[in-house]
């Protein structure tokens, strides 16, 4: 069970609010999850953008927490970027506001943070690193591009068994700005509900 500031918000996702064009360019990631669930094989996700700062970091831990909503066993997110920079502050700050618990374990340049959806569950380690960094898998994983830049600047992904580019606006452009907080957390919400549409689809066996 999630935290109960976070299964409250889960509960008010509304999957009929999500476009017929944007199930389609989900599609692939329901196909590639239920395929390693038919075959009964480990999941491993890899959500890249350029910096790992705040898209691939949402996206990942969202698809992990949703992961387990849903039950999925054996299904491991990750997250990177074409280059490392650090977890942007906002995106901590956001994670806490939907209900999540958030440590910080290493206060450097680029900060190590434990990201917790659930008080039994292990915590996600968020940091900034590149998509092919120690930390991440090297084979047998999906390499979903969140971003059109890394999509674009990144054309082959090493290892990966299937590229999905699932692209998001970032919220990067509102930094600064009085709308920045809303805008973080109207992109939160946004992958959020996405991930809960996709793992919401997969068939358990």
């Amino acid at each position: 069970m999630v935290y109960p500031k976070l299964d409250r918000l889960i509960s008010t996702l509304a999957e009929a609010t999500l476009s017929a064009p944007r199930k389609k360019v989900l599609q692939p990631l329901v196909e590639f999850i239920q395929k390693k669930v038919d075959q009964q094989e480990e999941i491993r996700l890899n959500f890249i953008c350029t910096h790992n700062s705040r898209r691939s970091h949402l996206a990942q831990v969202w698809a992990q927490t949703m992961a387990h909503h849903f039950s999925l066993q054996n299904c491991f997110c990750y997250s990177g970027g074409t280059e490392a920079t650090a977890l942007f502050p906002t995106v901590v700050e956001t994670l806490q506001q939907s209900g999540f618990e958030v440590s910080m374990l290493s206060n450097t340049n680029n900060p190590i943070y434990a990201i917790k959806y659930s008080g039994n569950s292990s915590p996600i380690i968020g940091f900034s690193k590149k998509w092919d960094a120690f930390f991440n898998p090297r084979l047998a994983f999906a390499a979903i591009m969140t971003c059109s830049q890394a999509d674009e600047g990144c054309p082959f992904i090493t290892g990966a068994e299937k590229r999905i580019p699932i692209t998001y606006d970032d919220p990067k452009a509102f930094d600064h700005t009085p709308q920045q907080a809303a805008k973080y957390r109207e992109r939160s919400l946004q992958i959020a509900l996405e991930m809960h549409y996709v793992f919401n689809q997969i068939k358990l066996k």
